[in-house]
């Protein structure tokens, strides 16, 4: 456990530390037991975010040859399906004066390109292969041995906890990936999301995909797998971040995208809201209110949806209304214009990138979607044919 807080909606959050921090613990801790033959409790590292942590070990095995030792993953106060896991490092005297990293059992395979080790390695990413070789070497160092060491990196229970993460989706298979840019998990990051989004644009940009597919979430996908048969793995799930999603989109050099989403979500872009969770903005009704008048709404209709719980409920007066169409077709028109803005502040020329929107509801179907959003539809790879 690490003595260190941050404070989020006013409540006290314990931070952690990631797979990362635990695998060049256990492999420092293991490689000074195989120098010195002196048996550890615990070891202290360093992590990049400049916050000294202090673990302790678990199963631990000394012979002349090689010691293995574990460490226990803390999460802290974040939702992580890898916390509590135990993460091992096997370390044995190299062939050569370098220090070799490899990945064991449960540490996934990359099987695609697009992410940060090549096709072929151990998911073990570049900043945890840096905090161990960094780790092994001051060991090295402290006892004057000059040769190689063979690191390898294990999680026993990772190849059953890949199939709750995006590994699978990714390409990553066998196991889970050994993480962490800062070696400290911090509660709710945000970033995380944002960096695994990252990821999967990164893959389908070098997959050759010119045309991205994003939906906000299981909602989207389920509804273009149904609707028009199309391959939930060609798209990218963006959650609630639409702007960041767009940032990166555009610093990657996609040409065209495609965002697929129901009504709830999308409606707040609509407002110029570009993180969708209900904690940052929830502008769902005052926009399809005002979406409303501009269709010609009267003010007891706009104060019928005001008073509404659901979107589909606000919906449901449109329709009653005779207006839900036009409402839709402003509602898109907006949409369309801050993210085109978003976008368009970040490249020299607008016109490089296209973007076309699918706006829906589980309830009445498409509400709405944009000229170019069939032709784009065509250049996604099919899942099945529709039934």
């Amino acid at each position: 456990m690490i003595d260190e807080y941050l404070y989020k909606n006013h409540k006290k959050l314990r931070c952690g530390y990631t797979t990362g921090t635990c695998a060049a613990a256990a492999a420092k801790a293991a490689a000074h037991m195989l120098l010195t033959g002196e048996r550890l409790s615990c070891v202290r590292v360093h992590t990049p975010k400049g916050i000294s942590v202090t673990l302790a070990l678990a199963d631990i095995t000394m012979t002349e040859t090689k010691a293995v030792c574990a460490v226990q993953k803390d999460a802290g106060d974040d939702a992580d399906c890898t916390d509590k896991i135990f993460i091992y490092a096997s370390v044995c005297y190299g062939t050569s004066d370098d220090i070799l990293i490899e990945g064991g059992t449960g540490i996934g395979r990359v099987t695609r390109p697009g992410l940060e080790q090549p096709v072929g390695s151990a998911a073990i990413n570049r900043v945890p292969r840096e905090m161990i070789k960094k780790e092994v070497l001051s060991e090295l160092a402290a006892a004057g041995y000059d040769g190689g060491m063979k690191v390898i990196i294990s999680a026993p229970e990772g190849a059953e906890l890949a199939k709750k993460t995006f590994n699978p989706q990714l390409g990553i298979e066998g196991g889970i990936s050994i993480l962490g840019t800062s070696g400290i998990v911090e509660p709710m990051s945000e970033q995380a999301i944002v960096d695994t989004i990252r990821v999967a644009l990164k893959q389908k940009k070098a997959l050759g995909y010119e045309t991205l597919l994003l939906s906000p979430g299981n909602y989207g996908q389920q509804f273009a797998l149904e609707t028009w048969g199309i391959d939930l793995d060609a798209g990218v799930k963006c959650s609630n971040f639409i702007g960041e999603t767009l940032d990166i989109a555009s610093e990657l050099g996609f040409s065209q995208i495609l965002l697929i989403g129901h009504i709830g979500k999308l409606i707040k872009v609509a407002a110029g809201v570009m993180n969708t969770h209900s904690s940052m903005a929830d502008a769902r009704l005052e926009t399809l209110s005002a979406c409303a008048l501009l269709a010609g709404a009267d003010a007891d209709t706009a104060r019928g949806i005001l008073n509404c719980t659901t979107t589909d409920d606000a919906l449901q007066i449109l329709t009653d209304r005779h207006i839900l169409d036009a409402a839709m077709q402003i509602a898109l028109e907006k949409m369309l214009t801050h993210m085109r803005r978003r976008v368009g502040g970040r490249i020299l020329d607008i016109q490089d990138i296209q973007i076309e929107v699918i706006l829906f509801s589980n309830v009445h179907g498409v509400l709405a979607m944009s000229d170019n959003a069939q032709t784009f539809i065509r250049q996604i790879p099919l899942k099945r044919a529709l039934l």
